[in-house]
């Protein structure tokens, strides 16, 4: 499949706790997308990643096909869609490594979730292409 014919926004936050460095949280922000350091930002309290960049879509769609969870994160994503945006939550120790792992809630994150979410005018369509399975 090819890269996606919509815009979209793609938001990935964290928070930081006191014994946390934020740019080792920030760094697994980026590695999720697959995009340099430089596009993540950390601050004592959170870390943020904002890219409105297809590839970084492509990344997060190939990790959800890869590791099976299609149909987990377009019910997440369904069932937090609000007007032109949806969220899910990402397990934090996986992303350190560059690994999507869809979390139902934020007790199965132990240092918290990253959350991600996605901004597009053609919200649904969006959605549908980040959890296309293939000839579907």
């Amino acid at each position: 499949m090819s890269l996606p014919e919509f815009k979209a926004r793609l938001v990935l936050e964290a928070t930081v706790s006191p014994s946390e460095d934020p740019a080792k949280v920030a760094a697994a922000l980026w590695k999720i997308v697959g995009l340099g350091p430089e596009a993540a930002s950390a601050g004592p309290g959170s870390a943020r990643l904002v890219t409105t960049e297809a590839k970084a879509l492509e990344r997060i769609r190939d990790q959800l096909r890869d590791r099976h969870v299609r149909s987990a994160a377009r019910r997440q994503l369904l069932l937090n869609k609000t007007g032109r945006s949806s969220s899910l939550m990402l397990n934090r120790q996986a992303a350190a490594v560059g690994v999507v792992a869809v979390c139902g809630g934020p007790d199965e994150s132990p240092l918290g979730p990253v959350l991600l979410k996605l901004y597009s005018e053609r919200l649904d369509e969006a959605i549908d292409w980040l959890t296309a399975y293939p000839g579907g």
